[in-house]
């Protein structure tokens, strides 16, 4: 009887340094869910905290043991200070202008805005948890949500791959620029990983390496 090989015996690895745990646990799930093609390895890397970011990064960088690192994190409130800062870093570490946008993918303002278009399109306003806490149960049955580890698990539980397809065709519509509120650019890296051409790691990768 003949065994099947797979596909792809080297699998691209890519590692995404997440800013916290809702973040780390939100890419989790979508990895246990299986939603990216094949080909590509998501390890995911929790900084614990965005200003741990830059530094993680470049670790992660030299370390030369992934084709491409990348940064989840969100925008917090204007005037964004800490994640201006975040881009500036990595702008600086490679000597390049502007090259922290190919690499980091973000929520404005917070990650919870993309977690949420799972189940409905509305635009948060605000990262306050209390404030948002009545459409997050809404949406989720999770009430007076805090952040706290067994909510975040509720949430986490209720992502399927049916409303993977839903996020997906809601957060296209987002605006793709990080001064706005009820931004994400999410979606462009949804269409890198769920694609089998890999050509996109190369390009990002040239733009680092000038």
């Amino acid at each position: 009887m003949t065994s099947r090989m797979p596909k792809f015996l080297d699998r691209r690895k890519i590692c995404i340094i997440c800013e916290g745990a809702e973040e780390y646990e939100y890419l989790e799930r979508l990895n246990t869910l299986n939603v990216w093609n094949e080909q590509y390895k998501v390890i995911l890397d929790n900084a614990d905290g965005n200003g741990n970011i830059p530094a993680r990064y470049q670790d992660r960088y030299q370390n030369s043991s992934y084709d491409l690192v990348l940064v989840f994190c969100d925008t917090e409130k204007k005037p964004y200070e800490q994640y201006v800062d975040i881009k500036r870093k990595i702008n600086e570490f490679h000597g390049v202008d502007n090259v922290a946008d190919s690499v980091i993918i973000y929520g404005n303002p917070c990650t919870m805005q993309i977690i949420l278009q799972h189940w409905c399109e509305e635009k948060l306003k605000t990262p306050s948890k209390k404030v948002n806490s009545s459409l997050i149960q809404q949406c989720t049955g999770v009430e007076n949500y805090k952040g706290r580890a067994d909510q975040r698990k509720q949430i986490m539980e209720q992502i399927t791959l049916e409303n993977f397809g839903e996020m997906k065709e809601r957060i296209k519509q987002m605006e793709n620029d990080d001064r706005i509120i009820g931004s994400s650019n999410f979606a462009r890296f949804i269409e890198f990983l769920t694609n089998e051409d890999d050509g996109w790691i190369e390009k990002i990768n040239t733009l680092l390496d000038v």
